[in-house]
C-alpha cells in the first residue's frame, strides 16, 4: 500500500479538508486550484464529499511538480481547515490520539487508513501512520498537531521520520518520532 493510492475505490474525503491544499499552498492559490480543477475538484464546497484518488492525484502533482516541502507545507495546514476534535491546551498525546478521530471524521466509506498514537517514553511518542497520504503531508500534519499541543514546559517539539518502513518506498506505514 504505497502512497497516492486509495485504499478503496469508494472513499470520500470532505471538502474541507482538501481546502488546505489551497490553504498549505497561500502564497500560490491560483496554482492550487487549477491542481485541483485538473481533477476535476472545483468549485470546492466545504461540505461536500469528494472521492479521495482525485485528491491523491493531487498530491502526487504538487509533488512532481512543485516539491516535498509545499506537500509538508499543506500538511501543516490542514488543522486549520479540516474539522478537527478539540483537545485541551498542552495536551500533545490527546491530540495525537485524537488525529485519528479526526481522520475519521473528514473520511469516510471504505478502507481509509488510519493514524496511531503509542507513547514511548515520558516524554516522546510514536504517531504510526497508514494511509495513502504521501509521507511528507503527514509528517507536516504531525508537526502541526504536536506543535500546537506541546506542552508549556516543552520549549519545543521534534518529530521526525522514525527508522524503517516509508510509503516513499512502496512500504504500507510510515511512522515519526515526536519528543517534547
Amino acid at each position: 500500500m504505497a502512497q497516492y493510492r486509495a485504499f478503496s475505490s469508494t472513499a470520500e474525503v470532505l471538502g474541507q479538508s482538501v481546502l488546505a491544499i489551497v490553504g498549505g499552498m497561500e502564497n500560490n492559490r491560483v496554482r492550487a486550484l487549477e491542481l485541483l480543477a485538473e481533477q476535476g475538484l472545483t468549485p470546492m464546497e466545504p461540505h461536500r464529499w469528494y472521492a479521495q484518488q482525485p485528491v491523491l492525484d493531487v498530491f502526487r502533482n504538487i509533488f512532481e511538480r512543485i516539491g516535498p516541502s509545499t506537500v509538508r507545507a499543506i500538511g501543516r495546514k490542514v488543522p486549520e481547515w479540516a474539522v478537527f476534535p478539540r483537545t485541551a491546551p498542552g495536551a500533545i498525546e490527546e491530540a495525537l490520539q485524537a488525529l485519528q478521530v479526526a481522520y475519521e471524521t473528514n473520511h469516510r466509506n471504505g478502507d481509509i487508513g488510519h493514524y496511531r498514537f503509542e507513547r514511548t517514553g515520558p516524554r516522546s511518542g510514536r504517531m504510526v501512520c497508514v494511509n495513502p497520504y504521501p509521507c511528507d503531508f503527514d509528517l507536516g500534519l504531525v508537526e502541526a498537531v504536536a506543535e500546537k499541543s506541546r506542552p508549556l514546559h516543552s520549549l519545543r517539539v521534534r518529530v521526525e521520520h522514525a527508522p524503517g518502513d516509508c510509503r516513499k518506498r512502496g512500504d504500507e506505514a510510515c511512522a515519526y518520532a515526536v519528543s517534547w
